[in-house]
């Protein structure tokens, strides 16, 4: 029987501790670490909206007072999709301040098929204050395009990254929705043919997932 190792970035994202006794792996829990990555083309080729974010209006602007609940987002269809085999409930990961900040995580290793998804929230005080930080994100993941349509302003990026001959594929959709934040990572990779996944399966699916999260934000509480 041959042992087949993981990566360790890859290791230390997946949880919980799942054991595949036919292939003699053992894998832990821990937070992701994602090494230097290869971007893919830009997934989307829209212009990307503008926002000077300098009138004194929109600078006062908040729309959203708290953020909602992440592991109910997602429909559970979107879930058994994108992840097979996991728990559609979803793991909320702990938060020091849950109104303002909140983040959701669902994966599974269906055979040797590998998904991992987030989906987080973040409330800002102002419109201005959110539109901010999303040109800085956006700027810090340069390589991607805008995802036309959902909230205010939208970006998505693929990148693909390769450790000890294993690759992984992820996907980080950004969504700024008035004075709310919406980030959605998506990634997956085969642990048998040490292959990732196609740019625009990963890409697809960020998306999908990022427009249910801002659907559930603005059918919920509102400021």
């Amino acid at each position: 029987m041959r042992t087949l190792s993981l990566p360790l970035a890859l290791t230390a994202r997946i949880s919980p501790v799942v054991v595949l006794a036919a292939a003699g792996w053992v894998l832990t829990s821990g937070p992701a670490a994602t090494p230097a990555a290869q971007k893919d083309p830009a997934p989307q080729s829209a212009d990307q909206p503008s926002s000077d974010g300098g009138a004194s209006a929109t600078a006062t602007i908040k729309r959203y007072s708290a953020a909602p609940a992440p592991c109910g987002s997602i429909g559970a269809a979107t879930i058994k999709s994108l992840v097979p085999g996991a728990k559609t409930a979803g793991k909320e990961i702990p938060s020091t301040d849950p109104s303002l900040r909140r983040t959701c995580s669902w994966n599974a290793l269906k055979g040797y098929d590998y998904r991992w998804l987030d989906v987080s929230f973040e409330i800002t005080d102002s419109e201005a204050e959110a539109a901010k930080s999303y040109k800085e994100n956006v700027t810090a993941k340069s390589g991607g395009g805008t995802v036309p349509g959902v909230g205010d302003a939208g970006y998505s990026v693929v990148n693909l990254t390769t450790e000890d001959k294993q690759q992984t594929r992820e996907g980080v959709v950004m969504i700024q929705a008035s004075n709310a934040l919406v980030t959605v990572t998506y990634n997956g990779s085969d642990f048998e043919s040490k292959k990732a996944p196609a740019t625009d399966e990963i890409n697809k699916g960020a998306i999908k997932a990022a427009k249910e999260a801002v659907a559930a934000l603005e059918s919920g509480q509102k400021a």
